[in-house]
């Protein structure tokens, strides 16, 4: 199978290729199927890869297959070639790539029936498709480069598929833009990355890193620039303001990009440079500050929006944010274990906020919802345990996967686990919230929609359901020892992150006792996070109602995002666009335009005066030649 890795990328993009061509010609059936299907060859190829790198790792070898395709930059000493990398990291991203993007597409199948632009919607997906997989498969820089470059288009592509409604355009450019800055950032650190070890593949970079000294500039600075890069397409502080206006796009749109794949792009590039990483400490304190404030500004936000999609749309920058914390604290398998985690519920979360979406006749105020959990069983069913796996609840996976990451957080600051302890208990309230304002007490809607309300159709429930089932049982795949466990993916994946660990020096493991107490406390404080979510929102039914901000303070501060769009408006985007008037009328106009013009038209006007000269008469030429005469002998007596 190893020979056949280039099939894996390639096939979604002949899906894209002749979908796109045939988008016009082809039944949506077809294109549904023919789209749908690629990817799922793609992901059977994937497990057979996959259970070759398992195979290799059982006998006690790191599991690394790498092939050449051919060779592309060749300059001088210098050599890129495009190859691809599979090891124990990337053949656990190939399988969250591919399959939790073949039941997306299967989920598209419904959700997008009846849209006019249904073949160029599976084009655009199989074309995303190809690009992450590029970025995962990459065996140097440039090729993620490429790919990171390939998905950032796409979901500009995606996020403003229905363009013709004005907001839904301005919110893909805003995640263009906020993308491309975060993008400088990943090439200038590729320059410095060549400028420093002579080579952009990982192999060579991260052995001739080892002899680098802790702390030293250089690695210091790539660090930064590649944080800076993930910050932007991992939506953290500052450049985080894009992803809950992605929510413009169709729902399998934000399950796909924005929960499971895309969004976690910067945590893959970062554990895949983790021996550059540990040897700066410094960038790694900068991840893990930022990270949890990022998790606690998202999900206090999340407390008071009434958009089902916006809420999860803050939820996903939160949850990313426990990620980063995971890496700023060296804990780089908890939080890949995050990552996988998260790709199961929360793509659950959108397609199930997809369904409801879709039964509610497009509504998405859980203001004007409530009461569908007897018209849509599946959906709620699926929906609850969704919310208990990213609320934290043992035994689902979000329970084992935040607390890792909360572990490592308390071995390294008390404060950070206090502070991310503090996003658990509103991560649980948020997300509880939204459970019972959508599902629970009597409808609030039309009579219209009541009319209409009804169970999503087997193309959308059926992914639904098996990916319920993995966010049950995938935790199980990283047990701790404290519960009985093997911690299997971190022995999987130790070949990937052992040299910069070597690295490390030796930090403090917890006793169980102490693990045992930490998981009683999260716990204990998510199920009464709950309790009150349910008391106010179902006993109590203090629903929201209009368009009213909230009266209190702190509340209004959520409900208005903290005001960092207007912040952001104020400080940059008016300055920007002041500037670019200023630029555009005054210095281009009038400065540039007018001095070009105006020696254009001091020619014209310098010609058409002189033309008065040419006036056909004998006489008056030989008065001038004389003139001319006069003045050459008066020039000739005055240089004397």
């Amino acid at each position: 199978m190893s020979e056949l890795i280039w099939l894996i990328p390639l096939l979604p993009l002949i899906g894209f290729i002749v979908n796109g061509l045939g988008r016009n010609a082809f039944s949506k059936s077809m294109i549904g199927v023919l789209g749908s299907a690629v990817v799922l060859i793609s992901f059977v190829c994937s497990c057979m890869l996959f259970f070759d790198v398992y195979q290799s790792r059982q006998a006690g070898q790191p599991g690394v297959i790498e092939q050449h395709i051919f060779d592309w930059i060749s300059v001088g000493h210098l050599k890129i070639g495009l190859s691809f990398l599979v090891d124990p990291l990337s053949a656990i991203m190939l399988l969250i790539v591919t399959g939790i993007g073949f039941l997306i597409h299967v989920y598209s199948i419904g959700y997008m029936h009846h849209d006019k632009g249904f073949g160029k919607f599976f084009a655009y997906l199989n074309l995303f498709i190809f690009f992450m997989l590029l970025l995962v498969l990459g065996s140097n820089y440039l090729v993620m480069f490429i790919g990171w470059e390939g998905v950032g288009l796409c979901s500009y592509l995606l996020i403003g598929f229905w363009y013709k409604n004005s907001s839904y355009a301005n919110a893909a450019k805003k995640a263009f833009v906020m993308n491309r800055i975060g993008d400088l950032g990943f090439l200038l650190a590729v320059f410095l990355i060549l400028g420093t070890f002579g080579s952009l593949e990982f192999s060579t970079v991260f052995a001739a890193a080892k002899n680098f000294a802790i702390g030293d500039i250089a690695v210091v600075s790539i660090t930064l620039l590649l944080f800076i890069a993930a910050t932007g397409k991992s939506a953290q502080i500052p450049l985080f303001t894009w992803l809950p206006d992605a929510m413009a796009g169709p729902t399998p749109v934000s399950a796909l990009i924005h929960a499971a794949t895309m969004v976690t792009a910067g945590i893959y590039m970062i554990a895949r440079s983790n021996v550059l990483f540990v040897l700066s400490p410094f960038t790694l304190q900068l991840i893990a500050v930022i990270a949890i404030c990022t998790a606690l500004l998202a999900a206090a936000i999340a407390l008071t929006q009434n958009d089902i999609k916006k809420v999860l749309a803050y939820s996903t920058v939160s949850q990313l944010g426990y990620m980063f914390l995971g890496l700023g604290v060296g804990a780089f398998t908890g939080a890949f274990f995050h990552v996988l985690t998260h790709a199961f519920f929360k793509a659950l979360l959108f397609l199930g906020a997809g369904s409801v979406i879709h039964g509610m006749s497009e509504e998405q105020d859980m203001r004007k919802m409530g009461g569908l959990k007897k018209a849509m069983p599946v959906t709620y069913m699926t929906m609850l345990i969704g919310t208990i796996a990213i609320a934290g609840i043992p035994p689902f996976s979000g329970f084992f996967s935040k607390d890792e990451i909360l572990a490592n957080a308390f071995v390294a600051s008390p404060i950070l686990w206090g502070l991310g302890f503090i996003g658990a208990l509103m991560t649980a309230f948020y997300m509880f919230r939204m459970l019972f304002m959508t599902f629970s007490g009597s409808f609030r809607g039309t009579a219209e929609q009541k009319h209409h309300l009804h169970e999503s159709p087997k193309s959308m429930t059926v992914p639904l359901i098996v990916l319920a089932v993995l966010s049950v049982l995938g935790g199980g795949i990283n047990l701790p020892e404290a519960l009985g466990g093997n911690h299997w993916l971190a022995d999987f994946l130790s070949p990937v992150f052992a040299e910069g660990k070597a690295l490390t020096p030796v930090t403090n493991h917890l006793e169980h006792s102490t693990e045992y107490l930490l998981m009683a406390v999260s716990t204990i404080g998510v199920l009464i996070m709950a309790a009150l979510a349910f008391n106010t929102y179902v006993k109590r039914q203090q629903i929201p109602e209009g368009d009213e901000a909230p009266r209190a303070f702190l509340s209004r501060l959520s409900y208005h995002k903290f005001y960092v769009d207007e912040l952001y408006e104020s400080l940059i985007v008016r300055p920007i666009n002041w500037m670019s008037a200023f630029f555009g009328n005054i210095v281009d106009q009038r400065g540039i335009d007018g001095l070009v013009n105006g020696a254009g038209k001091a020619t014209y006007d310098t010609g058409k005066v002189l033309r008065l000269l040419q006036n056909g008469n004998v006489g008056f030429y030989l008065l001038m030649m004389v003139i001319g005469v006069i003045a050459i002998f008066v020039y000739g007596l005055l240089s004397l």
